[in-house]
């Protein structure tokens, strides 16, 4: 009977460890102001590398993206707007400091006016 009780208390446990693991979720939000002088061609490259980097880089779970097509007219001229999720900050920061990523932000320096980013954990 005591070994069943504590083979239960551990599957508890590591399903509440499971469960704070699954709850430390990051969507890591991007946005992008282009210089006026960045061609189509230019934004173009940038779009293709950055949509690129999921392939590159094993800790993005999800890459989503898209441009601006609020009515609102609040974007402040911010064009482009790129939501990465991860499975936990670990794997964000491990992204932040990855040779690809600092490759595309050496490619998209030259094209880039301004960028606006946010991390959050989700919520449920």
């Amino acid at each position: 009977m005591k070994i069943l009780t504590t083979l239960l208390c551990a599957a508890v446990l590591a399903g509440m460890t499971l469960t704070a693991s699954a709850a430390q979720k990051v969507q890591h939000v991007v946005s992008f102001k282009f210089k006026s002088t960045a061609t189509a061609d230019d934004i173009k490259k940038v779009e293709a590398a950055f949509a690129g980097l999921k392939k590159k880089i094993a800790q993005i779970k999800s890459l989503e993206w898209g441009t601006n097509v609020s009515p609102e007219k609040l974007n402040k001229g911010f064009t482009h707007c790129w939501i990465l999720s991860f499975n936990s900050e670990k794997d964000r920061d491990a992204y932040l400091v990855h040779p690809d990523h600092k490759a595309f932000g050496k490619l998209l320096g030259p094209f880039l006016e301004d960028v606006f980013v946010v991390d959050f954990v989700v919520q449920k």
